[in-house]
C-alpha cells in the first residue's frame, strides 16, 4: 500500500535541484545519496536561474565537522536552504536556532532552565496518558488517518504544555506550524508559508504580553519576564524564540512518530520484537529518529575560507548538511538499509550536534517512547489502508495523511 517513488538516478544529478521541495516529496534520492558519499564526498549544485549555488555535504564525518566547526561556518544567515538562498533569515540573531556567539549562549542557558527534570517528568505523565487516549479513540474509530488523529495531536500537546498555551488556541497553531515550513501541495505560493510564520510571531508577541508579571511555570512566562545583564528580552527575542520552540517541539515528534508507524507497518519483524518486548523503547526510539529523517537537511554559511576533509569551501558559500544522507552512511552505521529496532549504539544527526543540538530532542524522545509502548501493550497489528501524502519540503520529511486501521489487542499487555 506504501506509495513507491520513482528512484533517481544520479546521472540525473545535473538535471535535479536540491532545494525543490517536489524533489523530496515525490521522488527517492538513496541512489543519489550513495553516490555523492563516494569520492570525494561534496557536490556543489550549480546556481539555477536567479537561485544561487551551494555545497551538498553528504557523508556523516563531513557533516559531522561541519556542525561542529563554530570557527568557520554560521546559522547567522539562516539554517535552511529557503531562508540562505533567499537571503538570509530574518530572525537571526534573535532566535536560538539563527543566532551564534555569546548571544546563542545566554539564550541557551536560559531556555535550557525550562528543561528541568521536574517540567520533564510532569510532561512525561501528560504525553502517556495522551497517547494512550488518542490510540484507544483511534481503534475504536476503526480506519483512521494516523497523522490528523493521532501523531499530529501529540507534539502539539507536549510543546503547548511547556510552553503554556491555552487548550482553546492549539488547533490555531497546529493549523499555522503545519504551513510555516511545509506544503500539502507541491504548487503552495511562499506568500502561504510567510503568512503563516507572521501569525505564529505575533500569536506569541500577544502572549508574551499577557504573561508580564505573571507566575506561572512556562516558557513563554519564562521569557518575558527574564533578564540578561540585567536587560529584559526584547520583543523579538520573546516571540522568535517561542515560536522556534513551536516548530522545532512539533515537528520532529510528529514526522518521527508517523513515519515510525509506517516502517513497522513495513517491516513485521520489527513489529514483533517490539510487540515481545525484545527492544529497549529508548533504542527503538533512537532507530526511529535515524530511519525516518523528519529533517533532511541543515544549512550553514562559510564565514572564512576552510578546507574540510580535502575539499576547499569559500568564505559565503551556503552549505546544506544533508543528514537524509548522513543518517544512512556505510562507514558509520552497519547496514544502514535495514530498518533495526535494536541498532546501537546509533550516532544519527537527526538532532544535529555541537552547539545547535536540537532543544526539542527531549520531548521527540519523550513522545517516541510513549507512542512505542502504548502501541506495544494496545495493538496487536496495524494495516494501511489507503495511500500515504507527503509534504512538500526541502528540509522537512514526513507525512500529511497516513491512513490506517488498527487492530486491539484483545487483552491490553501489561
Amino acid at each position: 500500500m506504501m506509495t513507491t517513488h520513482p528512484v533517481v538516478s544520479p546521472d540525473d544529478l545535473a538535471d535535479i535541484d536540491l532545494a525543490d521541495p517536489r524533489l523530496h516529496a515525490e521522488k527517492d534520492l538513496s541512489e543519489v545519496w550513495r553516490h555523492l558519499r563516494g569520492e570525494p564526498g561534496f557536490y556543489f549544485q550549480p546556481e539555477r536561474g536567479s537561485q544561487p549555488g551551494f555545497w551538498a555535504v553528504t557523508r556523516w564525518e563531513d557533516a559531522n565537522a561541519v556542525y561542529r566547526d563554530k570557527e568557520h561556518f554560521t546559522v547567522e544567515r539562516g539554517n535552511a536552504l529557503n531562508t540562505l538562498l533567499a537571503g538570509g533569515d530574518p530572525a537571526a540573531g534573535t532566535m536560538l536556532a539563527v543566532t551564534d556567539g555569546i548571544t546563542h549562549t545566554r539564550i541557551r542557558n536560559l531556555l535550557m532552565g525550562a528543561f528541568s527534570p521536574r517540567m520533564l517528568d510532569s510532561i512525561r505523565t501528560r504525553v502517556r496518558q495522551t497517547v494512550e487516549e488518542l490510540i484507544v479513540a483511534a481503534i475504536e474509530k476503526d480506519d483512521c488517518d494516523f497523522v490528523r488523529d493521532v501523531s499530529g495531536n501529540v507534539p502539539l500537546g507536549a510543546i503547548c504544555d511547556l510552553l503554556g498555551v491555552p487548550r482553546s488556541d492549539r488547533q490555531y497553531l497546529l493549523d499555522r506550524t503545519s504551513q510555516a515550513w511545509s506544503s500539502d501541495e507541491a504548487d503552495a505560493k511562499p506568500e502561504d508559508s510567510w503568512a503563516a510564520k507572521s501569525e505564529i510571531l505575533l500569536y506569541f508577541s500577544d502572549l508574551a504580553k499577557s504573561r508580564i508579571g505573571s507566575d506561572e511555570n512556562d516558557v513563554v512566562t519564562l521569557l518575558a519576564n527574564c533578564h540578561i545583564d540585567g536587560e529584559p528580552l526584547s520583543d523579538a527575542e520573546v516571540m522568535t524564540n517561542c515560536y522556534g520552540l513551536m516548530i522545532g517541539g512539533d515537528e520532529t515528534g510528529r514526522h518521527a512518530i508517523t513515519g515510525g508507524l509506517l516502517a513497522l507497518m513495513e517491516h513485521p519483524d520489527q513489529w514483533q520484537a517490539l510487540k515481545e518486548s525484545a527492544v529497549d523503547p529508548a533504542v527503538a526510539g533512537e532507530e526511529l529518529l535515524r530511519w525516518t529523517v523528519p529533517s533532511l537537511h541543515g544549512g550553514r554559511t562559510v564565514t572564512s575560507d576552510v578546507e574540510v576533509n580535502g575539499q576547499m569551501m569559500r568564505a559565503g558559500d551556503v552549505v546544506s548538511v544533508w543528514i537524509d544522507s548522513a543518517n544512512y552512511d556505510e562507514q558509520v552505521f552497519g547496514d544502514p538499509d535495514r530498518f533495526r529496532l535494536d541498532r546501537s549504539p546509533n550516532k544519527h544527526l537527526t538532532f544535529a550536534v555541537g552547539t545547535h543540538y536540537c532543544l526539542g530532542h527531549y520531548l521527540a524522545r519523550i513522545e517516541i517512547e510513549a507512542m512505542l509502548d502504548t502501541l506495544r501493550r494496545r495493538v496487536s497489528h496495524a494495516v494501511q489502508t489507503g495511500p500515504e501524502s507527503w509534504i512538500y519540503s526541502s528540509i522537512l520529511h514526513g507525512m500529511s495523511s497516513l491512513p490506517v486501521r488498527l487492530h486491539p489487542e484483545s487483552t491490553p499487555l501489561s
